[in-house]
């Protein structure tokens, strides 16, 4: 490695990720410059390769939100189309917490749907206020987080009073057996009640979550009925996955036109 290098790996191991904008940003120097670095250390091993940045090669330090927002945007934008598509009349849908999560919001305004949205998410609570269709109803209980989470017995006891025909749940990683895995376990309780009440659990995830594990399990594999990302999982992921019954859905790029382009379109 140069020193340019072996400077970026102290920053993605103290940190456990950093994006190519803010490492291009440290150094002077162009995205390209930045990607090559990161594509060598990849090879190499001593660091993982995601959309946007590099992360820990362990995969068990949660990236900061801030630096989330910013990452596999088309991904995200593809997942949350093709999770919108799905968002028919009358149905009554739960969305989670999370960047994926809050680009199906934006997927959702251009619709015309006539639902129900229920929300552990003040940013996504706030994305649909208003909207002319949508019924939006957002958990109580405490917001202590950037990203908008809402946590605690008022969400999980307003959670539990609905049926859902669909349960859009983010996530951080995998488990070696398929289960999800996330980091906060106050957010996994909010999450599993929406798991326990949905018709369809769906978990919105984009490729680089495949090569990552968090802390706490958030649910048995089983408990999920769909995958919805951008990429098939690696060859062991996609064997635990099928074992356990939950199917894998590719977003299709294409899907971003349907909604005016999601997020994009609505800034």
């Amino acid at each position: 490695m140069n020193k340019r290098q072996a400077e970026i790996l102290r920053i993605v191991t103290r940190q456990g990720y950093a994006t190519i904008d803010a490492l291009a940003g440290r150094f002077d120097t162009s995205h390209q410059t930045i990607r090559r670095d990161i594509i060598f250390m990849d090879h190499a091993g001593l660091l993982q390769r995601f959309h946007g940045g590099a992360g820990a090669v362990d995969g068990r330090v949660r990236p900061r939100y801030d630096d989330k927002r910013a990452l596999a945007l088309d991904a995200k934008h593809a997942i949350a189309a093709e999770a919108a598509r799905r968002v028919g009349e009358k149905m009554t849908v739960f969305i989670d917490v999370g960047t994926t999560a809050e680009a199906l919001a934006q997927c959702l305004l251009p619709l015309r749907v006539g639902c129900r949205v229920v929300t552990s998410n003040l940013n996504v609570g706030l994305a649909l206020a208003g909207h002319p269709t949508i019924e939006t109803v957002v958990a109580g209980g405490t917001a202590r987080t950037r990203d908008g989470a809402l946590v605690g017995p008022l969400a999980i006891a307003l959670v539990e009073q609905f049926s859902f025909d669909y349960a859009f749940i983010g996530f951080s990683g995998f488990d070696t057996d398929g289960a999800p895995m996330d980091f906060d376990l106050d957010k996994v309780l909010v999450k599993r009640a929406a798991i326990g009440r949905a018709a369809t659990a769906v978990g919105i995830v984009d490729a680089s979550k495949y090569r990552r594990q968090a802390s706490i399990r958030l649910a048995e594999a089983v408990a999920l009925d769909q995958i919805l990302s951008d990429a098939r999982p690696p060859a062991a992921l996609a064997d635990a996955l099928s074992g356990a019954g939950v199917e894998i859905i590719l977003a299709r790029r294409a899907a971003l036109s349907a909604v005016e382009s999601c997020e994009r379109s609505n800034p």
